[in-house]
């Protein structure tokens, strides 16, 4: 019987996205009443004026305004689509809204061909007795602001930094913004004989006597949900992999869709978990992206634990900081 009740609920599903893609040709854009259910109000037109405004959009000529408009109109139906396979979330305009799947991947995710260091050892398995049901990171004033990779697909080397410098702030009680276009400009063994990463102020004007750190002991974290979030817990904020195929019509919410592959495209940092505030609400993972604070639940990004849903328990590694001084 629950089994008949599964299939049911499945076909129900694949028959409200079927449904969309037929709704997609329609006439008059203006009138969609697809683009109708993801947007507050107005058309696309209207809906395309007022993403250009806020996100300063200008468009080299016309045939471009027109193409990126054509792009945009598609997106919203795929922001629909997303709300029938990933309902706990709210998904619709973002930033990338005039950006094609394509253009998306290649320009913002980056995380193509991208491992763990090759000195990179099993994490050891920690107790995850008496855990507790809720915990983040930036309550606890280990998390940098948010920052804004722009149109380029670096996404791995602000993973990688973030928690280095959750790291360091449990090594030195002191949060540092490092260098992430140094991370970008160079190998990880490179900075590691060298001395490490700049603050992010001083990269670009090398001065002297410049505190480093220097990423140590980077570890892989077994796939699992107990031991990802006991390692959180013990070694700070984590570089995380994850599959992007939902976050280009993020908004805000518990992304936990029904069907995700883990192909991982996107380096994210997680940051704390929830263990959901309402009966509906399911338990998450608390993760920050690269694309500013306009981007999502400012900047962040909520995805549903204990699936690995997206491949986002697969990549997980931890860091340990240790503090240089180079003259």
């Amino acid at each position: 019987m629950m089994n008949r009740n599964k299939t049911l609920m499945l076909f129900s599903v694949l028959f409200l996205f079927f449904s969309v893609d037929l709704a997609f040709s329609t006439p008059n854009d203006r009138e969609d009443p697809i683009i109708q259910q993801v947007v507050d109000k107005g058309g696309a037109e209207h809906q395309f004026n007022e993403f250009k405004q806020r996100f300063g959009k200008v468009y080299s000529s016309k045939d471009e305004h027109d193409y990126r408009f054509n792009v945009f109109k598609s997106n919203l139906h795929r922001a629909k689509r997303h709300v029938i396979m990933d309902p706990s979330a709210t998904h619709g305009v973002t930033r990338f809204s005039d950006l094609t799947p394509r253009e998306f991947r290649n320009s913002i995710l980056g995380l193509k061909g991208v491992g763990l260091p090759r000195h990179a050892k099993a994490a050891p398995i920690l107790s995850s007795e008496n855990l507790p049901r809720d915990f983040d990171w930036r309550e606890k004033g280990a998390v940098t602001p948010v920052r804004n990779q722009g149109f380029c697909g670096s996404s791995w080397s602000f993973s990688t930094i973030g928690a280095l410098e959750g790291a360091n702030f449990l090594s030195t009680g002191e949060l540092v913004s490092l260098s992430d276009q140094q991370h970008v400009d160079c190998d990880h063994e490179y900075i590691k004989k060298s001395g490490g990463l700049m603050r992010v102020e001083d990269y670009t004007y090398y001065k002297t006597n410049i505190a480093r750190s220097v990423a140590a002991n980077f570890s892989s974290v077994l796939v699992d949900d107990d031991q990802i979030a006991a390692n959180l817990l013990k070694y700070g904020p984590l570089a995380v992999a994850i599959n992007a195929a939902y976050m280009q019509t993020y908004v805000g919410g518990v992304s936990c869709p029904y069907t995700c592959t883990r192909r991982l495209d996107h380096g994210v940092l997680l940051v704390g978990y929830g263990s959901g505030a309402y009966t509906k609400e399911k338990p998450y993972w608390i993760v920050k992206s690269s694309w500013g604070e306009t981007w999502g639940e400012n900047g962040y990004y909520k995805i549903c634990r204990g699936r690995n849903i997206c491949g986002v328990d697969s990549m997980v590694s931890t860091v340990a900081a240790a503090q240089t001084t180079t003259h």
